[in-house]
């Protein structure tokens, strides 16, 4: 073992209270300095989140939770709440040991099969620490967020096949996705699988293709990875994001269900599949799915504090005072820990408007609504923020009030947000039953994608300099994220050819800056409802008029 090994913090996660004893003193003989334990992974979860410990020994089955802890793993890894420096060690028994081995490959730094000794516990823990020491310099530069020289370390390790290359490999590939050098990301997944055919590997050429907008070949290459190892759930969750992306909300959730089937204990896709759900309407699912989730890891970084406002929608339609109540207070408690998030003081809005209603005082409740309505303008404002806006006012009109103001409030929205089918079919979602908000949303679907179909008609016909004059016109009425980087795209493309180019590409900057930029953080950051992120489309990420951008 390593001389440093006494400065090491370990957690024990086992609800075998003989299981937690004993490894704990096989830790403590190794030399480990500090050893804490914990029983539940829904504790484990939170501990994990909040403190970084050098070593985890977590056993893979818990009677009292549906919640494994490949699931725990998985989630952590998925997030980036587990950083690469710690050493997971899965404890397993033979029964589970192949399952274990094929969902965690190269994420998962050792395993032990029960029964073991403090032998193999030594071997396993000193080889996986030497090669977080190998490969130091790699997670140093993760670490201080320097992503483009961690990859490039990994790249080397890579193509000198070096010690440990096949892991610094999945790392290099994680890296160049988020720093979207897709295509160097999809070289090196290839190479991975041309010399060690791996699942994940095949995965991340999906997510190649689908972060180059080919979503037709994502899907493909996800069914037939799908149709060759059908329990490996990730594939089950980007061939659902890739259906989203379709507009495809019903085939979606049907996918999304089948990876929450396959790990019954995994909060995001508990939520995925709720919030999923409450889109295409199947409400009695949905809230049984965020209220579990709600149950498991209210406290948890993991948990979305949408789910919270959805269960709110639902208590609120059903007249459940109680269970509207509960999910209030628990918003409330989020907020008080932090009171400056706007995204958290939206959703209280909703909560407020939704109570003024509860009580009939239906005044209080408009004021709200205008209080709401006037974030619109703000350019961080984005689709579920604009989405539960329209939640709000559809429960306005259902009062027997007149809303004269409501259908311009609505059309604004959806000329801004009705970018693709996708979020066209969330908007539309949240109109309930209200024909004539549900139509003007897919009309303004129909008039953005107009407007983008004349600026590439322009464009294609030699006219690039009216094409994005019309974009950055209608960007700066809609606010249209997509329109406002179309008009980039096409500018960048032509520029050789149109006499004012620096002075129209100060024009886009600046509505860029404004309407696109404060919504664009990373791909990790996301918010997303059943697989689409809920924030207007920046240049890069898949959209549903990138073809004839890229065609022009």
């Amino acid at each position: 073992m390593d001389q440093n090994i006494q400065d090491a913090t370990a957690l024990i996660i086992d609800s075998n209270a003989n299981s937690r004893s004993l490894m704990s003193a096989q830790l403590r003989d190794l030399g480990v300095g500090t050893v804490r334990q914990t029983p539940r992974v829904k504790d484990a979860r939170v501990m994990l989140e909040h403190q970084t410990y050098d070593i985890v020994l977590c056993d893979y089955h818990f009677d009292a939770s549906e919640t494994s802890g490949q699931d725990l793993l998985d989630e952590l890894r998925r997030e980036g709440l587990l950083p690469y420096s710690t050493v997971f060690i899965m404890v397993t028994s033979e029964a589970t040991y192949a399952k274990v081995a094929e969902a965690a490959e190269a994420a998962l730094d050792a395993y032990l099969i029960k029964p073991y000794t403090s032998a193999n516990l030594a071997e396993r823990l000193a080889s996986a620490r030497h090669r977080k020491r190998v490969l130091k310099d790699i997670f140093e530069a993760i670490e201080n967020q320097d992503f483009e020289t961690a990859a490039n370390l990994c790249l080397a390790r890579f193509e000198a096949k070096g010690k440990y290359w096949l892991y610094a490999a999945r790392i290099g590939a994680e890296l160049l996705l988020r720093l979207k050098r897709f295509d160097d990301a999809r070289t090196l997944y290839e190479a991975i699988i041309a010399a060690k055919t791996v699942p994940w590997a095949r995965l991340g050429v999906a997510r190649t293709e689908l972060a180059g907008g080919n979503l037709q070949q994502a899907r493909r290459t996800l069914e037939n990875l799908i149709g060759e190892l059908p329990d490996y759930a990730d594939s089950h969750d980007l061939l659902g994001h890739v259906q989203m992306e379709q507009g495809d909300l019903t085939e979606a959730l049907k996918t999304y269900q089948t990876a929450a089937t396959l790990t019954p204990g995994c909060l995001l896709r508990l939520q995925r599949c709720g919030s999923l759900g409450f889109y295409v309407g199947q409400r009695a699912d949905a809230l049984r799915m965020l209220e579990r989730a709600m149950s498991q890891g209210l406290r948890s970084k993991l948990f979305d504090m949408l789910s919270l406002v959805l269960i709110g929608l639902m208590r609120f339609d059903a007249k459940d005072f109680k269970g509207f109540k509960y999910a209030h207070d628990a918003l409330g408690a989020a907020l008080e820990r932090s009171p400056g998030s706007i995204r958290l003081q939206r959703f209280d809005l909703v909560f407020r408007g939704l109570a003024f209603l509860m009580d009939r005082r239906v005044g209080q409740a408009m004021i709200v609504a205008r209080e709401f309505t006037e974030h619109a303008s703000a350019g961080n404002f984005d689709l579920e923020a604009a989405s539960l806006l329209t939640a709000l006012w559809i429960r306005l009109s259902s009062q027997e009030v007149e809303l004269e103001e409501m259908m311009p409030i609505l059309h604004g929205l959806g000329m801004r947000y009705c970018t693709a089918k996708a979020s066209t079919e969330i908007l539309v979602a949240m109109t309930e039953t209200h024909q004539g908000a549900a139509e003007q949303y897919r009309e303004c679907h129909h008039r953005i994608f107009n407007v983008a179909e004349t600026a590439m008609r322009h464009s294609l016909r030699g006219s690039a300099k009216i094409a994005v004059e019309l974009l950055i016109e209608q960007g700066r009425l809609t606010r249209n994220g997509k329109l406002i980087d179309m008009a980039g795209l096409v500018l960048k493309r032509h520029a050789d050819k149109i006499d004012n180019a620096e002075a129209l590409g100060i024009q886009i900057d600046d509505l860029h800056d404004r309407y696109v930029k404060p919504m664009a953080g990373g791909p990790l950051k996301a918010r997303t409802a059943g697989g689409v992120v809920l924030r207007a489309p920046t240049a890069e990420a898949p959209k549903a008029a990138s073809a004839p951008a890229e065609a022009a």
